[in-house]
């Protein structure tokens, strides 16, 4: 089969603790990762993601096309891939333009799941620094509305107080140059959930619990973007997982009953990871949903999907594979 590999490749950041532009986008370690794990029964054909994508599925045509492409530019730069491809008739893996954009507007995913009854943090979109009215009480995790990968996220972005809430607003106004999502802080534990498949086929690997014990004792108990990006490294991984999580058979179930819940409710197709955190009483909410999840293949760099697939006894290039195989189900490929 002629498999499409459509990616972003990173580029490189002298200090990415000050310039995230590219956090979401996927380093070279990864794709030839992605590569190499379909290569073992397909042709891959390499295409990224870019204006030049459009001309580059037309002439080679791929049967289906393995989506990690995040975009740049746009509030729907998700779903830009997916729509060229749904305009040329090639199917691809993940999910459709529709589900990718609402899971990018953190708002916008969050009032689908208050309809379908989904727990999720009491939230406020700001648009302007003046505008801040009938704001949940602190403390507050404040967050840009459309970034991924922990993107304006830091330390910082959990705030207790008038002064760190307008200035953690007006940066993410003005770098981000996009809404501030002001929710809730949830001081329960904390998971990341991955699914794989489609329909009644829907599995759920092994809970991931994330500990913030290890992080330094100045710093606020939240996966920020520090602590993603900067702290835990592969020279230095933190010790800051458990998978399988630690819980009781009640709150594994309670869990994976809501992230099952959430991706139906917004149409997830073949993958996702699904980020929770246990509120005041101790029952599971939904922070958001992942539909293009990091899947960076060393283990020391503690990307949660594979992980969680390892502990289910799923390899890397199997994982990877298992994806294509469910894409392939879904629209009736034959692999």
């Amino acid at each position: 089969m002629k498999v499409g590999l459509c990616f972003n490749l990173k580029k490189p950041s002298e200090d990415p603790l000050a310039d995230d532009l590219y956090a979401e986008w996927d380093d070279e370690e990864t794709i030839e990762a992605v590569r190499s794990a379909l290569a073992g029964k397909h042709r891959v054909i390499l295409v990224e993601g870019g204006e030049e994508a459009f001309e580059k599925f037309r002439k080679f045509r791929p049967d289906i096309v393995f989506n990690i492409a995040e975009g740049l530019h746009g509030v729907s730069r998700e779903l830009q891939i997916p729509a060229m491809l749904e305009m040329l008739r090639i199917p691809y893996t993940g999910s459709d333009p529709l589900t990718l954009a609402l899971c990018l507007d953190k708002s916008l995913a969050k009032e689908v799941m208050s309809y379908h009854g989904i727990p999720t943090p009491p939230f406020v979109v700001v648009h302007n620094i003046k505008d801040m009215k009938n704001l949940p009480p602190f403390p507050l995790m404040v967050k840009p509305l459309w970034e991924g990968s922990s993107k304006g996220i830091g330390n910082k972005a959990l705030v207790r107080t008038s002064k760190q809430l307008k200035e953690q607003v007006s940066t993410i106004l003005t770098k981000y140059g996009q809404p501030a999502l002001m929710e809730k802080y949830l001081p329960g534990r904390e998971f990341t959930v991955a699914l794989l498949g489609n329909g009644t086929d829907l599995e759920i690997l092994p809970i991931v619990e994330i500990h913030f014990e290890q992080l330094p004792p100045e710093i606020n108990p939240i996966y920020s973007y520090e602590a993603k990006w900067i702290w835990d490294t592969v020279e230095k991984p933190l010790e800051i997982f458990t998978c399988p999580a630690k819980i009781s058979s009640r709150l594994a179930k309670k869990i994976r009953n809501v992230c099952r819940k959430a991706f139906l409710a917004l149409r997830c197709r073949d993958w996702c990871r699904i980020d929770i955190r246990l509120d005041d009483s101790g029952e599971p909410n939904i922070l958001e949903l992942n539909p293009l999840p990091g899947i960076l293949p060393n283990p020391d760099a503690n990307s949660c999907f594979p992980k969680a697939a390892r502990t289910a006894g799923l390899s890397y290039n199997g994982l990877i594979n298992r994806v294509l195989q469910t894409a392939c189900q879904r629209v009736g490929l034959k692999l």
